[in-house]
């Protein structure tokens, strides 16, 4: 199974196939003598400037740490904030407006705007593109560049077709199955970022960031959209959706307005999204710029973006159903200013025992979300304490206290399973 959120351990373990074991996981690597006359071409060139590829195997735990916080919510997130909606009726003043408040946080906005809730995606495909530097150049300075190429058109291939099976695979019949979606819009945006990064350098990188950027909102405001005309972004009147209706086969997510919020052309600057997170593993690799240095960039270049997103967004509305370019800037600035205050926490400070929890389920981020597609943690919660004890819960307590203990015991089972994955030293990855 492909778990890009084990990507980085290539930087600081010994990498193996199929399911890593508790005899030989998160083994460090022995430093191998290099051999000038022995190395290919690529392996003596393809050094990006600034970084160490051969460097200690040291892990950045922060990007662990995102990386499962990113997905504890996306697992826990959405049956949390129907809880929480279904507590706050029953609480009056103050407290009923902060139950109100996380519960809105935890949910997508309609369609403009920018919820917590719809931060963890682009954030997972922003620590995805950190992964990226912390483990192709390794790579690279081992296997060559070739051997880069082929490990990451495996894997994007290998999450693609995970994708496939998320939504169903073939229980249902053409055209019924949805050919995007969340792991394959991870996996399109891993293999072109990685791409880009194998294959341009710094400069090349930005021109291609810009390029996607300004690209999209080109297109999205300037070519008309047939019967309706140009520069329109209601939800159904836009390009995007207008190119996903005529262009997509299969399921769309949205039906009633013909479009999938990871469809087709939302696709290019959802890459960008996952180039900002390069640009940031680049930042954490740096050989030039210290420690502190690095939390001041991420910090004071994640405002900055923030604040570019959200001035953008006035002209070209801040929305994730098709990741318009400002929605890029904002969710990448959280993203940069997230990592940064885990990496001066957890790496600077060396305060990582609460987010022990975090780094769980980031060591096998692909794999819980797979697990609970087909488990469901909510719905084994249920046949643990629903029925009778909601009823009872909801009598003796409070009404909705009964589906937030059932929230909680769900997220308990994920967190024990992370836990136990972690602890036996078993990864599920390629």
């Amino acid at each position: 199974m492909v778990d890009l959120g084990r990507d980085a351990d290539d930087a600081g373990v010994r990498p193996s196939l199929g399911l890593v074991g508790a005899t030989h996981a998160r083994v460090p690597y022995e430093r191998l003598p290099r051999d000038p006359a022995a190395e290919t071409p690529d392996q003596r060139r393809w050094v990006s400037p600034g970084i160490s590829a051969g460097s200690s195997g040291e892990r950045v735990a922060s990007v662990d740490a995102v990386r499962g916080l990113a997905m504890f919510f996306i697992i826990a997130g959405d049956p949390l904030a129907w809880a929480l909606y279904d507590l706050s009726p029953e609480r009056q003043g103050l407290l009923s407006a902060v139950v109100g408040f996380f519960s809105d946080q935890l949910m997508h906005v309609d369609w403009e705007g920018f919820h917590f809730y719809d931060f963890l995606f682009p954030l997972f495909v922003f620590i995805t593109g950190v992964s990226i530097v912390l483990s192709l150049p390794r790579l690279v300075e081992r296997e060559g560049k070739w051997a880069a190429h082929e490990r990451v058109l495996r894997r994007s291939f290998l999450l693609f077709a995970l994708g496939l099976i998320y939504y169903g695979g073939l229980s249902t019949f053409w055209p019924e199955i949805r050919l995007l979606g969340v792991l394959q819009r991870i996996a399109l945006c891993y293999l072109f970022a990685s791409l880009l990064f194998l294959n341009l350098g710094t400069r090349g990188l930005v021109v291609a960031l810009v390029s996607l950027l300004v690209g999209y909102w080109a297109l999205m405001t300037f070519v008309p959209v047939p019967g309706i005309g140009a520069g329109m972004f209601a939800e159904d009147a836009n390009l995007a959706r207008w190119i996903d209706a005529q262009y997509l086969p299969g399921k769309r997510y949205y039906s009633a307005y013909d479009y999938d919020p990871e469809g087709l052309l939302s696709t290019l600057p959802a890459i960008a999204t996952c180039l900002l997170g390069v640009f940031a593993g680049l930042l954490l690799k740096s050989t030039r710029t210290g420690p502190l240095q690095k939390v001041l960039w991420l910090m004071g270049v994640g405002a900055i973006l923030v604040a570019a997103g959200h001035l953008w967004g006035l002209e070209f509305p801040v929305i994730k159903k098709i990741w318009t370019s400002s929605f890029v800037l904002v969710a990448g600035g959280y993203s940069a200013l997230l990592l940064g205050a885990l990496y001066l926490v957890i790496d600077i400070w060396g305060r990582k025992a609460w987010a022990t929890i975090f780094v769980w389920f980031g060591a096998n981020a692909i794999a819980l979300y797979m697990i609970n597609n087909v488990a469901d943690f909510q719905g084994l919660a249920r046949r643990l304490v629903g029925g009778d004890v909601t009823v009872f819960l909801d009598a003796r307590l409070a009404s909705g206290m009964g589906s937030l203990v059932t929230v909680a015991v769900g997220i308990a089972l994920a967190t024990v399973l992370a836990r136990y994955l972690y602890h036996r030293k078993i990864f599920l990855r390629v």
